[in-house]
């Protein structure tokens, strides 16, 4: 798979393209007019190289560090220089704004976007567009000149580069004034070698494949790219936006199970509540059937029953005549106490002894107890033993 896939447009609207990998490396050499779609949609990367003699490279002091704020001042700190309406113009900015001069390309919008346009009608949508020059080697101790046919690209600084008919070039040189860097010219014609003037230092002739040399020397990442702002490439952001609206679904779906797992949560213990009202409204209709007909919590309704019956059983009730026998009955060990039974003021013991006289001795014990009256109401033999019931009632023995 390409990762970078770089065409240049030329001035007379042709195209040729060839693919890089991730280094940088040419996988063919130059191919005529536009590539073909399925290798459009394999690159990572789609660069388009426009002509050098339709831009303008400047640049400017960085008065502020903020971007936003400069793409709104730079053009009109550079308007004095320019001969068209900055309306009419499009300026672009580099990524990075450092400290030093900032570079700035300067294109009318109706060219930007016939350049748009002619690339959309053979299917490429760039994620790039680069002034040619800018693909020229940067040399500090020369100036570098590329001879395109009858075309030649000049760059001797970081944004000082421009485009001249290569019959022309001794006179554009020229006309940069006298420095003291010297010419390297990459000659790309099957032709003779020119001498525009005495300062070639170094001369390349012959040379094959332009747009090869071009993409050896394009940084990954180009100073300038002309599509931003309005002009920003929207087809690469799709599969983000994709990635984004799927998070989003993903999010709303889980927020949306947690609220169905809470509302069926709540179902559960609504029914369980309303259960276990139930199941209290029964024990409280089997306990105290008087409050079957008394609105309020059932809870509440036993536990204040419950309170005002402890209150009645210890002024006169069953837990006063447990208390006052206990003693005799926790003290005769020859007694067993079967069961028991209070109602109307009358406990009723179910006791077994070994013998008629020893149930009367306890008869006796119990009814020597202040307040109360004792009586054997029955004494019945049962496997060797005695078993009697014996009543007992508040009044004197």
């Amino acid at each position: 798979m390409p990762d970078r896939l770089l065409l240049r447009l030329a001035p007379d609207g042709s195209l040729a393209w060839l693919a890089q990998d991730a280094s940088g490396r040419a996988l063919s050499g130059a191919n005529a007019g536009a590539p073909p779609r399925e290798t459009l949609a394999r690159a990572r990367q789609v660069a388009v190289l426009v002509p050098a003699e339709t831009v303008l490279l400047t640049e400017t002091p960085a008065v502020s560090r903020q971007r936003a704020q400069l793409a709104k001042a730079i053009p009109f700190a550079l308007e004095e220089r320019l001969a068209s309406p900055v309306e009419d113009l499009h300026f672009a900015l580099p990524t990075e704004i450092g400290a030093d001069a900032l570079p700035v390309a300067i294109v009318a919008r109706d060219t930007l976007r016939g350049w748009i346009a002619q690339l959309a009608e053979q299917g490429i949508q760039p994620d790039a567009l680069v002034p040619e020059t800018l693909a020229l080697p940067l040399a500090s101790d020369a100036t570098t000149v590329v001879i395109d046919g009858d075309r030649a690209l000049i760059r001797n600084g970081a944004t000082q580069a421009s485009a001249c008919a290569t019959a022309h070039l001794d006179v554009w040189l020229a006309a940069l004034g006298p420095q003291p860097v010297v010419l390297e010219i990459h000659d790309f014609r099957n032709a003779a070698p020119l001498s525009p003037n005495s300062r070639v230092a170094r001369y390349h002739e012959r040379q094959r494949d332009v747009l090869a040399f071009l993409a050896a020397h394009l940084p990954a990442q180009p100073t300038l790219n002309l599509l931003q702002g309005e002009f920003a490439p929207a087809h690469r952001q799709v599969p983000a936006q994709k990635l984004w609206r799927l998070a989003a679904m993903l999010a709303a779906a889980a927020v949306a199970s947690g609220l169905l797992y809470s509302f069926a949560d709540w179902f559960k213990l609504n029914a369980e509540s309303a259960r276990l009202d139930a199941s209290m409204r029964d024990v409280l209709h089997a306990s105290f059937p008087k409050f079957d007909n008394v609105a309020g919590d059932p809870n509440q309704l036993m536990q204040s029953e419950i309170a005002r019956l402890k209150g009645t059983s210890e002024a006169s009730g069953a837990l006063r005549v447990l208390g006052q026998i206990a003693p005799v009955l926790g003290s005769n060990t020859r007694v067993v106490l079967r069961g028991l039974e209070y109602h109307n003021a009358t406990l009723e013991l179910v006791m077994r002894a070994p013998d008629v006289q020893t149930l009367d001795l306890v008869r006796e014990q119990l009814a020597s107890l202040g307040g109360l009256k004792a009586e054997v109401t029955s004494a019945n033999p049962s496997d060797g033993l005695v078993e009697g019931r014996v009543r007992i009632t508040a009044g004197k023995s």
